[in-house]
């Protein structure tokens, strides 16, 4: 306040002794212009500059991250690997990757080949399953290409030394089984090594199998889930086989995968039933007129895992699996799919198919939360699921796009409704019945 009281003074003066020309006045505007773009600049230099400080910041954070994955304490070691994983998930950091790819993946494989002393406090195997994602994760940040195939060519035969070694820590185990099938599909380009990795899973999920004498096999909690992830890798890797190899695997396993269904392991059952909805999927695409000889069979056993109500097992374990099996039931009696559709700044994708669930589960098991990132920016990603190039849309847009508070809290209210009469159609109000 004063100084502007103090500039209209010396108007005042000023105007008195010698009138304001016109010149004067053009002068004067041309220097507020000039001050006005100069500040302007140097606000865009200034911020330029940060942007460009902080990128420095976040890359030689991670450069210590990879650096300290060989340090001596496996603590570090972890914090550094996990780190890295974050950072991955989060952002495109392909020009870094590209240039570090070797030295990461010279660290992947020590952390892998570390000797897990399984009586230690350190000895849990988390090491071994933080690199085995990360190795993922490297795959997906450098695409299918030769990169990726150099770096899954290094490690793929350290994760089949794991998967096969009985007296390996078994959670280092199921993580290499859960990475070994991502990578394969991702980096994997001989079709021939493809269907050897799926053999290396068949080993492991088939001795969850009934018996020949129809006994069950006697398995620990931590080998069933071991089996569990070799099965959804496998049937991640069934959505790239040519028609023949289909015809092969549903002659196969079709006849042996419903015994599955009655494994103690709500996740085991789960994936059963998910793989044979996959399976018909894709023997109705390859035959249109495919039809199995134990249809009914199969049918009943969905059906009563649709309605599980055992009390003998846990309510969260019933719900989630009657959830599924209804969806299972459907896609084996009529070739249905309740398609869902996912958001991703303006972008909206549909998965409208098994094979697609089955791929876009296995990618957001490693992206997590990320993934929407993902699907926006990453181009392999976008590739897969046929998404096109990247849209690029600046910040103004954005926020001109954005629903307002009110309007959001009344879509989401009779979204709320609509969810409510849906689920209510297929809800057993008898199911909860005396269970408490």
């Amino acid at each position: 306040m004063p100084r502007s009281k103090k500039k209209r003074n010396k108007g005042a003066q000023h105007g008195a002794g010698q009138p304001f020309s016109d010149e004067d006045a053009s002068i004067e505007t041309l220097s507020h212009c000039s001050s006005y773009s100069d500040s302007v600049s140097v606000a865009e230099e200034a911020g330029e500059s940060g942007e460009d400080s902080a990128q420095e910041d976040f890359q030689f954070k991670l450069k210590v991250y990879i650096d300290s994955t060989v340090d001596k304490s496996a603590k570090t070691r972890q914090g550094a690997l996990d780190g890295l994983k974050t950072a991955m998930a989060t952002k495109i950091l392909y020009e870094f990757i590209l240039e570090q790819r070797m030295t990461i993946t010279d660290s992947i494989e020590r952390c892998l080949k570390k000797v897990v002393d399984v009586l230690s406090v350190s000895g849990k195997g988390e090491e071994q399953r933080a690199a085995a994602s990360l190795a993922c994760l490297l795959c997906i940040q450098l695409g299918s290409g030769i990169e990726s195939e150099e770096v899954f060519k290094t490690l793929k035969p350290i994760f089949k030394t794991i998967l096969s070694d009985t007296s390996a820590n078994v959670q280092a185990r199921q993580a290499c089984a859960t990475s070994l099938g991502l990578c394969t599909l991702v980096a994997e380009d001989d079709i021939l090594d493809v269907c050897g990795t799926m053999e290396l899973f068949e080993s492991l999920f088939t001795r969850s199998y009934t018996r020949a004498d129809g006994s069950r096999p006697s398995l620990t909690p931590q080998t069933s889930q071991l089996h569990t992830n070799a099965l959804l890798s496998w049937a991640l890797l069934l959505t790239i086989s040519s028609g023949s190899h289909i015809r092969t695997v549903l002659s196969k396993h079709l006849p042996k995968l419903p015994s599955l269904l009655e494994s103690d392991d709500v996740n085991m059952r789960i994936a059963a039933g998910e793989t044979i909805a996959l399976l018909f999927e894709l023997a109705r695409d390859v035959e249109p007129d495919f039809d199995s000889e134990d249809w009914e069979e199969l049918c009943d056993k969905l059906s009563a895992l649709a309605t599980d109500c055992n009390k003998h097992r846990a309510k969260t374990d019933k719900r989630k699996q009657r959830s599924v099996f209804r969806d299972v039931l459907k896609a084996v009696e009529e070739g249905d799919f309740q398609s869902e559709t996912i958001r991703f700044g303006t972008e909206r994708m549909t998965i409208d198919s098994w094979v697609r669930k089955r791929t876009y589960d296995a990618f957001r098991e490693f992206v997590g939360s990320g993934m929407n990132y993902h699907l926006q920016s990453n181009e392999f990603i976008r590739d897969v699921f046929q998404l096109g190039p990247p849209i690029l849309i600046d910040s103004a847009t954005l926020k001109a796009m954005k629903t307002s508070r009110l309007e959001r809290h009344l879509y989401n209210a009779a979204a709320f409704k609509a969810r409510t009469k849906a689920r209510n159609k297929f809800r057993d109000k008898r199911v909860d019945v005396g269970e408490f």
